[in-house]
């Protein structure tokens, strides 16, 4: 009997950073995914770990990610990278989330670099924000996914086991532990289909 209901926060509740990296690398002339290639090389204790982790500061992370470009052939600015963060809100997400929070418990797992509290988003994004029972940010933990610990930590605060759990996220990197936990996850992809599937899990009319 699923209990809660886990979401990713950019590329899920908002639009993805991948779009937004995709423009710079067309901007730049890079290659297709050039960005998407320097975060998974390395994945657990690369510049873009350290930085969600909280365990370097703005200018080490540039440096340290522009680096990583740098061996492997790119030349890229880190700072732009990072401008790119911020997506939007996704309508028919927010209305899932909406549905969701009335029935069951939510959570926000999501690896960011500084908490969101400290973040310039807008007044609909922070309502949005609002509706979750709980934030689990790796800015503030000191891990993220897809360390388990980063489940485990959402888990015991909403007081769920993982198998009663369903979770969204954009990254099957993220989805592949929840799920050898006992999750039951969905890959965002295409929102409308995320959501229907999220929809037929939970018994919801697709209304």
């Amino acid at each position: 009997m699923i209990e809660a209901v886990l979401f990713d926060f950019g590329g899920v509740i908002l639009s993805s950073p991948f779009e937004a990296f995709a423009e710079y690398e067309i901007e730049a002339g890079l290659p297709v995914d050039t960005i998407r290639k320097i975060n998974t090389t390395n994945p657990d204790t690369n510049a873009w770990a350290q930085f969600e982790r909280r365990e370097v500061d703005p200018e080490e992370f540039a440096r340290l990610f522009e680096g990583e470009a740098s061996a492997l052939g790119y030349e890229v600015d880190a700072n732009r990278i990072l401008e790119g963060l911020h997506g939007s809100l996704r309508p028919s997400m927010v209305k899932a989330l909406q549905r969701c929070a009335s029935r069951f418990k939510t959570a926000m797992l999501t690896n960011n670099i500084t908490p969101i509290d400290s973040q310039p988003f807008t007044e609909d994004v922070q309502k949005v924000v609002g509706i979750f029972d709980l934030l689990i940010q790796s800015s503030i933990e000191g891990c993220r996914k897809p360390e388990e610990k980063f489940y485990e930590i959402a888990c015991d605060r909403l007081n769920v086991e993982p198998e009663n759990c369903v979770f969204l996220d954009d990254l099957g990197i993220n989805l592949k532990p929840a799920r050898a936990m006992g999750m039951t996850t969905i890959k965002v992809i295409d929102p409308e289909d995320a959501i229907k599937e999220l929809y037929e899990i939970l018994g919801f009319s697709d209304d």
